[in-house]
């Protein structure tokens, strides 16, 4: 998640690593979820929800990206903060829009935002935290469960330092604990800071909170250099949600960026082993269509919609997982 075209970061930490390759465990637990619709079977590994960026660009707002996604057949949504914002100074409030969500059948997975959690400068951190709770309280009253938490704001260097990081999250996950959604720590893989897998699990563990959990995107994991393998160390709630997409082979990782995202299936990942290692952590997965692909928002929004999600089941099916 984001239109950012950074490098790559230099090598982690050795503290980082060594974290790293360490699981989150089964009694880091979500905060309390809000009814599922009668569509969600607990049996299933997976629950499909739109990330409202795969159809951002052709402006519709939080209304209208509600009614696609319901129509087009998905479980959940993930909005992005700036159109419920822009929603409420149209005069609309947050009950409304929980109530529109609910009568459409969707549930608030998570939701996208950027506030400056992470950064070194105090005054910008501050602010950023602050940031955060409101917009964690203005989740919550519309239903939503958890935020997504991206390193914003700390994606060029310095290297910040492990401990910070981990007192860092850990107070935004407090900060989340008090409005009751959970704040997921994301992982950026053009980022200088967060952009590995093993560097977030290792973060998130290390804070001892019990709601820490990694936001995971296939493409990022590529553009960091992730090993899938090892998502097979994680528990159950380690990762409670995955941006799902596709890249293709060229141009090389070094120069792809986030216009370059696919389908689910029309590119190079390794999404059949990426799903099956999630399958295997236990619980149920929360897939999240998120494209940033110029074509796609120059499309019939529906359309996009129907395709992506016929997409996703599709590899999941491929997978030996539906």
């Amino acid at each position: 998640m984001t239109t950012d075209h950074l490098s790559r970061r230099e090598a982690l930490t050795r503290t980082g690593l060594l974290l790293g390759a360490a699981a989150l465990g089964p009694n880091l637990r979500a905060a309390d979820a809000p009814p599922k619709p009668a569509t969600a079977s607990p049996s299933s590994p997976f629950r499909f929800s739109l990330n409202t960026a795969t159809i951002r660009g052709q402006k519709l707002g939080i209304l209208k990206e509600i009614e696609i996604a319901s129509q087009a057949g998905y479980d959940a949504l993930e909005p992005w903060l700036d159109s419920i914002q822009d929603y409420l100074k149209s005069g609309g409030t947050l009950p409304e829009l929980r109530k529109r969500a609910q009568d459409a059948g969707l549930t608030i997975e998570s939701a996208i935002s950027f506030p400056e959690w992470l950064v070194d400068d105090e005054t910008r951190r501050a602010a950023g935290l602050e940031r955060a709770r409101r917009e964690l309280d203005l989740v919550a009253q519309i239903g939503g469960r958890r935020l997504a938490a991206p390193p914003a704001g700390a994606t060029n260097l310095p290297k910040l330092e492990f401990a910070a990081a981990v007192e860092r999250y850990r107070a935004l996950l407090e900060a989340g604990e008090q409005a009751g959604v959970v704040p997921q720590l994301e992982l950026w893989g053009h980022s200088k800071n967060l952009n590995r897998l093993g560097e977030c699990v290792a973060v998130a563990m290390e804070t001892g909170h019990r709601h820490a959990c990694v936001l995971a995107d296939v493409y990022h994991l590529y553009k960091g250099g992730s090993a899938i393998g090892g998502l097979r160390l994680l528990g159950a709630d380690a990762i409670q949600v995955v941006h799902m997409n596709d890249y293709p082979s060229a141009p090389p990782r070094e120069q792809i960026n986030d216009s370059y995202r696919v389908y689910p299936g029309l590119g190079t990942a390794p999404l059949a082993e990426i799903l099956r290692a999630l399958r295997a952590t236990g619980g149920q997965k929360v897939l999240s269509l998120e494209l940033f692909n110029r074509d796609c928002w120059a499309q019939d929004p529906l359309t996009v919609a129907k395709t992506g999600l016929a997409a996703m089941k599709d590899v999941v099916k491929r997978a030996g997982l539906a």
